[in-house]
């Protein structure tokens, strides 16, 4: 890695302190290691952009494995997701792994586990087993089993394996110190009886391995050299070494477990079971709504993957955890998009504006710029016509001086078109304004090199044309949770942080060019935000998601509290 040491977070100071102590290069391979158990969130983002960076700097192969070993939770929709996401996020695999390919190898190392008394069949009821195993602060007991015939041990294990008893009914455990100071390496179990239909191996098994045990034999069996997990496995490192030291060959090289923190993102929850609870009691549309941590609720909200993964290099790597302001992310989001994006013109608040000097009838196509920031500017035709909506909060019958929008007497510019000038409204028996009647400076329009066409204005607003502006659903969604760490308080329900107003449907007036926008196409629409195509949208009824405003608003919202 060409890179200076000083600039190293300290998981690549971990390799390259192995490779200067004689790890070859061409030895370096790392993993992606999900539980196909739920869908991936933002800290699963952080992971994969860490090993698989990890991979691209050292020119190393990642494996992508799938720790397969609860079929009860586990499903092949996952599977496809975790595939999707990674891929989405522009990382490529060396190889697609699952731990259930190792079944039979890690039941073949537990049964001379057993033969070298390394391993026992527990038959206690889990209560049994808790109480035994004692508390931090007092040694644990040996189980009445623990001492158990080899061959007693192994006729029980086979007859488990052959599923001759039901789910609950014995364990496997490794022998190691009921009076360890880790409670983890008490004797910890390797098996469980789980009479289950696993979405790989079908009804093949009746027992499955338990993490600890699979995890690190699989990083050995795939030749694994960095095993980089979060912090809440530093105690777990210990029997990870312990298992390692059962089976390992000194001609292949050994896994290294080694921990970083978890960052957090506020105003969010990132457990499994929390996203799965939203989803079942339909807080939310599914594992992708638009306001879900998750990568494809990101990524169905608007969020490029380019940003995430800045996200990502951002927040960089560290030792301790600690909550990340979910404001970087979206200022991450801001700043992809607008490099990427074509402005366009959709009005989300209409009023409508008569320009009555303009002819009857009469229609133009005028040019508008796609992107400023664009090396090589492109532009598109956007009609305009006698009677435009403008946004109702561009208008003001009476103002202040700081009020640089439209109001009586006043002229503002429409963007890419000409100077207007308010001159009198229309209201309804209510007293709400239903229509703006303005005059507008005929040489005036931009772009045209005219005298008037310079003039300078102090505003400019943005408008679509009546007759050709395409009616859309539009998505308005904020954050999920009002409060910046919603399951920080264990007293407190997280779901009582839950935002009513997450979300809001409008309807929203867009220029032509949209109508043929897809699934996923992203935009600014000009002085609102940026959007994005939704799935549910079609030629008949477009959606868009609004994937995130042109400024952080909530850190105003946030500070006047």
């Amino acid at each position: 890695m060409s890179t200076e040491e000083k600039s190293l977070n300290f998981l690549e100071q971990i390799i390259e302190e192995d490779l200067k102590n004689g790890l070859p290069q061409n030895k370096l391979r790392f993993r992606f290691p999900p539980e196909p158990n739920g869908y991936l969130h933002v800290g699963h983002a952080s992971a994969i952009c860490l090993n698989f960076g990890l991979g691209i700097d050292y020119q190393a192969p990642v494996n992508l494995r799938f720790d397969d070993t609860n079929p009860a939770k586990e499903e092949q929709e996952y599977v496809d997701a975790i595939k999707k996401d990674i891929e989405w996020l522009g990382y490529k695999w060396d190889t697609e792994c699952y731990a259930s390919d190792y079944f039979q190898q890690l039941y073949d190392w537990a049964v001379e586990f057993v033969k070298k008394g390394k391993a026992y069949v527990d038959s206690q009821s889990s209560e049994e087993m808790a109480k035994q195993k004692g508390t931090p602060t007092q040694v644990g007991t040996d189980s009445p089993y623990r001492n158990r015939s080899v061959e007693e041990n192994l006729d029980l294990l086979e007859r488990m394996k052959n599923g001759e008893f039901p789910n609950g009914t014995h364990i496997l455990r490794a022998k190691i110190d009921m009076s360890h100071n880790n409670m983890l390496m008490r004797d910890p179990i390797m098996y469980r009886i789980l009479h289950s239909h696993h979405h790989r191996t079908g009804n093949d098994w009746c027992i499955y391995p338990l993490y600890d045990w699979a995890h690190g034999e699989s990083d050995y069996l795939e030749q694994i050299s960095h095993s980089f997990c979060t912090l809440e496995f530093l105690p777990h490192r210990e029997l990870y070494d312990w298992f390692l030291d059962q089976v390992y060959d000194e001609s292949k090289v050994r896994p290294k477990q080694r921990e970083f923190a978890r960052r957090n993102l506020s105003h969010t929850v990132v457990s499994k079971r929390k996203l799965l609870q939203l989803v079942e009691e339909k807080h939310v549309t599914g594992w992708d709504d638009p306001r879900m941590s998750t990568i494809s609720g990101m990524r169905r909200r608007g969020y490029p993957p380019m940003a995430i993964r800045n996200f990502a290099k951002t927040i960089g790597i560290a030792k301790r955890t600690n909550l990340i302001d979910v404001s970087l992310l979206e200022f991450c989001v801001r700043e992809e998009l607008n490099k990427t994006t074509h402005r366009v013109m959709a009005v989300l608040n209409p009023v409508k504006l008569v320009i009555t000097n303009y002819p009857d009838g009469q229609e133009e196509w005028l040019e508008a710029e796609n992107n400023p920031e664009e090396a090589v500017m492109t532009y598109r035709k956007v009609p305009f016509s006698k009677e435009l909506y403008i946004e109702r909060e561009d208008f003001q019958e009476e103002a202040n001086k700081k009020f640089f929008r439209l109001t009586l007497g006043t002229e503002v510019r429409l963007k890419n078109a000409y100077i207007i000038k308010g001159e009198s409204v229309v209201k309804d028996a209510e007293g709400n304004i239903t229509e703006i009647h303005c005059t507008y400076d005929t040489d005036s329009r931009s772009g045209s090199g005219t005298e008037a066409s310079q003039r300078k204005v102090k505003g400019t607003i943005h408008w679509v044309s009546i007759n050709h502006a395409i009616e859309a659903e539009v998505r308005i969604y904020d954050r999920l949770f009002s409060h910046e760490s919603p399951d920080g308080n264990k007293e407190i329900d997280f779901k009582e942080f839950i935002n009513p107003n997450s979300l809001e449907v409008i309807t929203g007036y867009v220029e032509p060019s949209l109508q043929s926008a897809k699934n996923l196409d992203q935009f600014q629409f000009q002085r609102l935000g940026y959007f994005c195509v939704d799935k549910d949208s079609s030629a008949e009824k477009l959606v868009f998601n609004k994937t995130v405003g042109l400024r952080d608003t909530w850190a105003k919202l946030e500070s006047k509290e």
